[in-house]
């Protein structure tokens, strides 16, 4: 795909994860589609930071949404080639410190394929 496509998919990801609507951000990624995230590793341990597939991603995003119903990505940075974004966003949550936030999509037929987030 051409970067610029990759990128409209990332502004498709920040709207559909702003507006907390899981379906939207589920057509974004491939069935299998992994995801990578230190925050897995945290909450749910017996992941080692790491789900696989759209039913893994709904669990893991379905809880985000409901304990932090102010939850917020402003995306500062976005940098595409072919096959994937370089995404940097600033994550806001109601009463917690802003955190900066680094996160690479790989794109495979426009869909999400992969996912890895990386932070402090």
């Amino acid at each position: 795909m051409k970067p610029t496509e990759n990128e409209a998919i990332a502004i498709q990801w920040f709207n559909a994860f702003n507006t907390h609507n899981l379906e939207a951000l589920l057509t974004l990624y491939h069935p299998a589609a992994k995801h990578f995230s230190p925050k897995l590793k945290i909450r749910k341990p017996e992941t080692n930071g790491l789900v696989q597939g759209t039913a893994a991603l709904r669990e893991w995003w379905r809880d985000a949404f409901d304990r932090l119903p102010t939850l917020n990505y402003r995306y500062t940075t976005l940098t595409a080639n072919e096959n994937r974004v370089f995404m940097e966003y600033v994550r806001t949550v109601e009463n917690e410190e802003e955190m900066l936030v680094a996160e690479v999509l790989e794109i495979s037929n426009g869909l999400i394929v992969a996912s890895r987030v990386y932070h402090g």
